[in-house]
C-alpha cells in the first residue's frame, strides 16, 4: 500500500509528485495494466518470453 504523509508546509503538488513516484517504483500501474483484461494463453506465453529475454540480458 503506497502512502504519502504531507509535511508541515508542503504543497499538494509536491505530495502528488512524491505519490506518483512511489507508485511507479512499486510497479502498481504495470500490475494493473497486466490484469486489466483477460489474457489468452498465447499472449501470456509471449509476455513471459519477453520478460525472460529481458532478465537474461541484464544478468
Amino acid at each position: 500500500m503506497t502512502q504519502v504523509v504531507l509535511g508541515e508546509n508542503e504543497g499538494i503538488d509536491s505530495a502528488l509528485r512524491r505519490f506518483k513516484c512511489q507508485v511507479s517504483k512499486a510497479g502498481i500501474l504495470a500490475d494493473v495494466k497486466y490484469h486489466r483484461h483477460f489474457e489468452t494463453p498465447i499472449e501470456k506465453r509471449k509476455r513471459k518470453a519477453v520478460a525472460a529475454r529481458r532478465t537474461r540480458r541484464f544478468k
